[in-house]
């Protein structure tokens, strides 16, 4: 599934030259994923997807939701609202979590809000580390009305301005995923808290990355801001031994 994933997110970094092969190459992996649930896949990566289909039950929207996603990055470089955004976020990230869910066995149908609020801060968490990244290719995820409305111009972001304006509008995308990360928390059910320890240390992760970018006072157009590898360990090995996450 990892190698899947990979797979169909580097093309959608393939740039705006590669566009055309990008959109040839989603319609090869639709094609791949047909032949998953009904036929023999003919690449390696997609023989190896089929395997853990069968194995694990894994359903097939969420699969095709994610190519949707990938193909929104060729397409679509700018979300006018929050709406179109959660639209992207829930494509390429909680769909990640809702394939992960019979991988790890959980069983608790409350799981799957759960996995779908994990998936929405964790994407939100990334869009404010990659601001800069983003804007060297071309593209804003973040909605354009709240840009407006915090007085924080596109062009101000494709060029790195940190601005009054700009922290405004950081502290209310950071505040969105805080809300996410929380609701995660609050929603993930007793009966599956062992079988999601892995996702688990990915939220307690990705919301120490959030702070820190909040510590560093949204100093993300400086460099890459990033936790700890070590930090990264500690968390795992307190989930393995402890069996639970602390933020």
């Amino acid at each position: 599934m990892y190698a899947f994933c990979r797979a169909i997110d580097d093309l959608a970094d393939e740039g705006p030259v590669d566009r055309e092969r990008s959109a040839a190459g989603i319609r090869a992996y639709r094609r791949e994923i047909d032949l998953c649930y009904a036929g023999k896949p003919t690449l390696d990566v997609t023989r190896g997807l089929q395997a853990a289909v069968v194995r694990f039950g894994i359903p097939r929207q969420p699969l095709d939701d994610l190519l949707d996603g990938v193909e929104m990055d060729l397409e679509k470089v700018r979300y006018v609202t929050f709406e179109e955004l959660r639209q992207y976020c829930l494509r390429v990230a909680s769909a990640v979590g809702l394939v992960c869910l019979p991988i790890f066995g959980a069983r608790d149908p409350r799981s799957r809000e759960y996995a779908v609020d994990l998936g929405l801060a964790l994407q939100l968490t990334n869009i404010l580390r990659d601001l800069k990244s983003d804007a060297a290719r071309g593209r804003i995820y973040l909605p354009l009305d709240e840009m407006a409305a915090a007085g924080y111009s596109q062009a101000e972001l494709l060029g790195g301005a940190r601005t009054p304006a700009f922290l405004t509008l950081m502290e209310r995308q950071a505040e969105r995923a805080h809300r996410y990360f929380r609701s995660a928390a609050q929603g993930l059910p007793e009966s599956d808290r062992q079988r999601l320890l892995t996702a688990e240390v990915m939220r307690a992760i990705y919301l120490r990355l959030l702070r820190r970018i909040e510590r560093r006072g949204f100093r993300v157009f400086d460099r890459r801001i990033s936790v700890p590898r070590l930090t990264q360990v500690g968390l795992a090995l307190r989930a393995w031994v402890l069996g639970d996450v602390r933020d």
